[in-house]
């Protein structure tokens, strides 16, 4: 039995692709499987080659397999674009319906011809094709046809009970067929699953749940790939809580929008990727200056400009750390995992409170859209924390109506009242201003409200938040990455080690403020360090020296819309050793 399978189907956008992976992927889910799946698909809704990949294990998986086991093809484009991906002794499917395939001449695979349109077309209902290839897959893999019955019956019961039996009645029949043309073949059949079933999760998803699940009431965005999931999931359980989903005009608007409600004291989040974090860079700076809280989601893409709005990067690091004009404060946080996301963004709205400032929760494009089991979550865990309010009672024995909110304390944060509170009257403007918000250029004032912004997140608590270390003490090799490279890192080191070496990584997931003790503390006492990160400038590795440490590093990048595969980092990383 195998420890790992990887399965692909691939064909055209609009024909199914996405529904065929989630239904396998759900099955796996139910019989206790980890899984990550990995979407690619083009910028436009309809046509052009998009598939979608399934890593399946007993145990935890973070990053796609480099080959894969089979291959399911729609179209012969899927054949030309994938099929040296399939490893030496994998299948390939290809629907004789539509087109004959032709694999290279030096391609070690076996090859089964199915159907899928004909008996899809046959059972009354081409667009079920898509059912029948889940089908074959179950025989393949050693999956009873009978395993889907439920997934289809919650996915199509609303459709009817005839839409329900076509489904089933199509993978019993892609099944059939498999089992009769290559039968049951045991070496890909999985080792059983050690896990219970736990949620089938998109990091967009895994924030969108946090932001419900931290008291978000406010979402204002404007949509964009690959971030658009977040409203989309919001929009639809938002207003059972009372919640506001408001699809704004732009990117402009949806910053102001959320700092208006975070300054009113509503928890307030936008979410966007490069190009529209670029436009919200003034209505950041403001949240800054009148220290309202606002928690914005980077979903990053492969930029700059429009780029490739469809292609993995992390290449707005220095965007979200170092964006907007003057000496912004502000929190960025980078999970690693989908399970991260949530809790990350249940953090980023209790920081935004506490500290009084923009929190920033940055994804990349891998994170934000691919799907990984998640654990059940421990809601029991989750904390709400304010920060400082003014007290109303004192506020109404006061005198004077004009309110310090802005005041100078030794931490930096400055009890805020809120718009309708008596006598905690303040100006939030973006010029420079005085503890009662009066707009004042005193050069004495101008540096101490500049030293209370900046000391305000100094008191963070980084330890055991900031980095992820794993790995022996004593390290030939140190990995350091963030974001989705933990997958390919993890199963990089895996490999390194059944060579000889033994390697420690770590995980920067504070980027702002940076766990410099931390960082410098998991590089101790290494051989080499190499910086892994997909983006052409390496700008983890420029971060780290901006930050202070000292280490001689060398860097892994790759930019070219796809991540890395963890065989692949092996051989990259043999190369600058």
């Amino acid at each position: 039995m195998r420890e790992q399978v990887a399965w692909m189907v691939g064909g055209q956008q609009g024909e199914g692709i996405e529904s065929t992976g989630a239904i396998l992927a759900g099955a796996f889910n139910r019989f206790g499987y980890f899984l990550h799946g990995y979407r690619t698909f083009s910028s436009r809704i309809k046509g052009g080659h998009t598939n979608y990949k399934l890593t399946v294990a007993p145990r935890r998986i973070l990053a796609s397999q480099d080959d894969l086991d089979i291959l399911v093809a729609f179209d012969q484009e899927t054949i030309k674009r994938n099929a040296r991906q399939v490893r030496p002794g994998g299948v390939i499917v290809a629907d004789s319906s539509d087109f004959r395939a032709e694999l290279p001449a030096d391609l070690d695979v076996r090859l089964l011809e199915v159907p899928l349109t004909r008996m899809a077309e046959d059972l009354g209902a081409r667009v079920v094709r898509n059912m029948v290839a889940v089908g074959v897959t179950a025989a393949l893999i050693g999956l009873e046809p009978e395993a889907f019955h439920g997934l289809i019956d919650d996915r199509f019961a609303r459709k009817g009970d005839k839409v329900v039996a076509v489904n089933r009645d199509a993978v019993a029949q892609g099944y059939r067929f498999a089992s009769e043309g290559l039968g049951r073949l045991e070496e890909f059949h999985l080792a059983p699953g050690v896990s219970k079933p736990g949620y089938l999760m998109s990091g967009d998803e895994a924030v969108a749940f946090g932001a419900l699940v931290a008291g978000c009431r406010l979402v204002a965005a404007y949509p964009i790939t690959p971030a658009s999931e977040v409203m989309e999931y919001l929009a639809r359980k938002l207003p059972e809580f009372g919640g506001v989903v408001v699809q704004c005009e732009d990117e402009i608007a949806s910053i102001m929008m959320a700092v208006g409600a975070g300054y009113a004291g509503v928890r307030a989040l936008t979410a966007t990727s490069g190009p529209g974090f670029s436009l919200m860079m003034e209505g950041l700076g403001y949240a800054g200056v009148i220290e309202a809280p606002v928690v914005i989601v980077d979903a990053q893409r492969a930029g700059p400009s429009t780029g490739m709005p469809t292609k993995h990067e992390q290449s707005d690091l220095f965007e979200m750390v170092y964006g907007s004009h003057g000496d912004l404060i502000r929190v960025v946080l980078a999970p690693t995992t989908v399970e991260e996301c949530f809790w990350h963004t249940v953090e980023a709205f209790n920081l935004a409170d506490r500290y009084q400032c923009p929190v920033v929760v940055g994804l990349d494009f891998t994170l934000a859209t691919c799907i990984q089991t998640v654990p059940a979550l421990d809601l029991s865990r989750v904390t709400i924390d304010r920060g400082v309010l003014a007290d109303e009672a004192e506020l109404m024995k006061r005198e004077s109506r004009r309110f310090d909110r802005y005041a100078l304390t030794d931490s930096g944060i400055s009890p805020r009242s809120l718009p309708g509170m008596r006598n905690g009257l303040h100006l939030a403007t973006g010029l420079e201003h005085s503890p009662t918000g009066q707009i004042t250029e005193d050069p004495v004032n101008r540096s101490r409200m500049m030293n209370k912004r900046a000391r305000k997140i100094l008191d963070i608590p980084l330890d055991g938040a900031g980095v992820l270390v794993e790995g022996p003490d004593q390290a030939d090799l140190v990995l350091v990455g963030w974001g989705s490279t933990i997958g390919p890192i993890a199963e990089a080191r895996r490999m390194l080690e059944k060579e000889g070496l033994s390697v420690r990584t770590l995980m920067v997931r504070y980027l702002m403020p940076f766990p410099r003790r931390q960082v410098e503390a998991a590089l101790a006492n290494a051989g080499q360090v190499v910086v892994v990160e997909n983006n052409h400038l390496g700008q983890l590795a420029t971060h780290l020296k901006a930050q202070g440490v000292t280490v001689p590093t060398k860097s892994v990048t790759k930019y070219d819309g796809i991540p890395f595969h963890p065989r692949e980092l092996v051989g990259r990383i043999k190369e600058v050793l």
